[in-house]
């Protein structure tokens, strides 16, 4: 079976646009014009990748993210009608990885899509363990423990903490996280960076408001320490 993108859009115009556009890559596409015909939809015929549009007639995009992440991780992007940070960082809070702003390219679209299904492959061999104190990571199978309980995180969220565990005490910029977590080769939105870390903060510390391992270091960037 190839690539199943699913892209939910109430403006038939719009919405055929992007599945022309997707299928010129060789990719199937479902469509859904609402909310609950997409939740239906991704439970009959999950999909490789969801575009969710954040206004639909019936339950908006930020519901329908949330519904999705409760049982999946596929990746999800979220589409917006203006660069508005409160729309961008409610889709990213509600578990999408990743935005784009109407109007957008199809090449653009294009080029994200094969970024999320890039980030999707297991990430390389590493450690069989990884320890900061009460924090565990086994990169190979995927597992992340904090005092011994194991934690659920996103692809994103486990990839991102990932690559800050490679080089403890290192600063990765925003910039550099862009490129090695979300595959992005050109200057990327730092949002993404800030609110998944916000996100991780909240699985992996004992106290998000005061991290221990996940560090800012303010005007460079993040930090793992133990």
């Amino acid at each position: 079976m190839g690539t199943r993108i699913l892209t939910v859009e109430d403006d038939e115009r719009i919405r055929t646009a992007v599945k022309l556009a997707l299928e010129a890559e060789g990719w199937q596409v479902e469509e859904a014009a609402g909310g609950e015909e997409a939740l239906e939809s991704f439970e009959q015929r999950p999909s490789d990748v969801v575009l969710i549009d954040i206004m639909l007639p019936d339950i908006d995009g930020f519901e329908v993210c949330r519904a999705i992440r409760r049982n999946s991780d596929v990746p999800i992007v979220m589409v917006t009608a203006r660069d508005d940070t409160h729309d961008v960082v409610a889709g990213l809070e509600a578990g999408a990885d990743d935005y784009l702003t109407k109007p957008f390219a199809p090449k653009e679209l294009s080029a994200r899509i094969r970024a999320l299904l890039r980030r999707v492959r297991p990430t390389e061999p590493g450690s069989a363990h990884l320890r900061f104190g009460d924090l565990e990571i086994i990169p190979d199978e995927g597992v992340v423990r904090r005092s011994g309980v194991e934690v659920h995180l996103t692809k994103t969220e486990f990839r991102l903490l990932v690559e800050l565990a490679s080089s403890p005490g290192r600063v990765f910029s925003r910039e550099v996280l862009l490129e090695r977590v979300w595959g992005y080769d050109y200057f990327g939105d730092g949002r993404l960076v800030d609110v998944h870390v916000r996100r991780l903060r909240t699985k992996v510390e004992h106290d998000a408001a005061n991290p221990r391992h996940v560090v800012t270091v303010r005007g460079l960037g993040y930090k793992l320490q133990t």
